[in-house]
Order: C-alpha cells, then sequence, then structure tokens
C-alpha cells in the first residue's frame, strides 16, 4: 500500500467516492493504533460545487461554523456528531475553494481489533457497520479531531490519522445514499457507494420523506 497525497483528492466527492473503497484509514488514538478497510462511502458536495446542487450536505447552505472543515484542504477529516451520540468521519476533497465530502460509513478492521472491540462492545463484521461505529472504532471524536490531518499524518489533539490507498481491484456498486431525507435521499442522488457483496456494508433505509419522493420519481 501506499500513502495518499492531496492530489488524490482535489477531483469531486463524487469522483473520489468509489476511488476509497479498498483504501485504508489508520489512526492512532492516545497511543492505540487501529487499521480500517473502507467498504462503504457516500458523497457529498457543498453549495456551488459540481452541476447539481446537492440538498443531503451539510454545506449546502454554505461555510458555517459546523462544516467549516468540509472548506478547507483536501486530505483533512471532516469529523461531525450525528444525533447528538456519534462521531461520524468524512474525507475532505475537492478543487479548492469548494466544500465536500465523502463519508466514510462502513468498513473492516484489519489491525486493532481488541482495541475496536474495547471502544465499541462489539466484535466481528459489525466493528464499524455504519458511520457511526466506523467513527467510533477509528477513535475519532467530534470536536476534538475535526480538522485532523490524513495526508501529513501529523498529531492533532492526541491523535495521528493516515489514508492509504492498495492495489485491491473491488466491484463497486452505487445507490441511494442511507437515511437522507427527501430528494436527496433518493435514485436522484445515487452517490452511495459499496463494494459488492462485503458483509461489513450497513443496511439501506430510507430517510425521512425519501420513500415518498421516490415514488414520485418512479
Amino acid at each position: 500500500m501506499k500513502r495518499a497525497v492531496r492530489a488524490d483528492l482535489e477531483a469531486l466527492p463524487l469522483e473520489v467516492a468509489p476511488r476509497l473503497l479498498g483504501a485504508q484509514l489508520r489512526t492512532v488514538v492516545d497511543g492505540t493504533e487501529v487499521r480500517l478497510r473502507i467498504t462503504e462511502t457516500e458523497a457529498y458536495h457543498g453549495q456551488g460545487t459540481g452541476d447539481v446542487p446537492d440538498p443531503g450536505s451539510h454545506a449546502r447552505m454554505g461555510r458555517t461554523a459546523r462544516n467549516a472543515t468540509m472548506w478547507g484542504e483536501p486530505g483533512h477529516l471532516y469529523v461531525y456528531l450525528s444525533h447528538g451520540i456519534h462521531s461520524c468521519v468524512n474525507v475532505v476533497c475537492g478543487p479548492a475553494g469548494t466544500a465536500g465530502g465523502v463519508l466514510l460509513r462502513a468498513g473492516e478492521v484489519i489491525d486493532g481489533a481488541d482495541a475496536a472491540a474495547s471502544r465499541s462492545g462489539r466484535a466481528g463484521r459489525d466493528l464499524a457497520r455504519g458511520p457511526g461505529r466506523f467513527g467510533q472504532v477509528s477513535g475519532l471524536r467530534h470536536p476534538l479531531h475535526d480538522g485532523i490531518d490524513a495526508i501529513a499524518g501529523s498529531e492533532w489533539n492526541g491523535a495521528r490519522a493516515e489514508l492509504w490507498w492498495g492495489t485491491e481491484e473491488v466491484v463497486v456498486v452505487s445507490g441511494p445514499r442511507v437515511g437522507v431525507a427527501g430528494i436527496a435521499g433518493t435514485d436522484a442522488f445515487p452517490w452511495r457507494f459499496w463494494i459488492e457483496g462485503d458483509p461489513t456494508v450497513s443496511a439501506f433505509r430510507w430517510g425521512r420523506g425519501a420513500a415518498d419522493a421516490q415514488a414520485v420519481l418512479n
């Protein structure tokens, strides 16, 4: 495997998201290492990014204190809090001056299974199945680690993160994003990508109003 560089992440999130499948995120938090093979991702564009506005993005209305990391340099990690509980990890990507991120929705624990199990109370394929669980076992926490640089790998509030590319060839499947409300969670935005047949991929569920919006599309 080889370390990722910023140039690898300068394309739009919609292009980067499927390429991250099979890549690995290595974290060292308080001296404990965990390595996760990425098996599921979702792309999110910010205001003015790409040809189609993304109504499901945190940055759809522009820059705020919450989403500021999404507007920054590619390769940093946007770590946000979901439902006031779960720390979720996104890889910032996109051309300079735009906002974008790829949510790391699920993964396989390659190294550090004992630490991952201790952090989560789970074992097996469910360790990092879903973005909240992925964030939990990685050890990265909002707001402490929001903005950590996964390219430089430098220490950030007691943690380091590194993104690694591999040579693994995977079969990529795409479809609607999970749990995203309205039109943004339908076939109009098939911006979720996963490795076909991988048991760590999370289950699909409709977001609020998304099933009704899908019925209109059909």
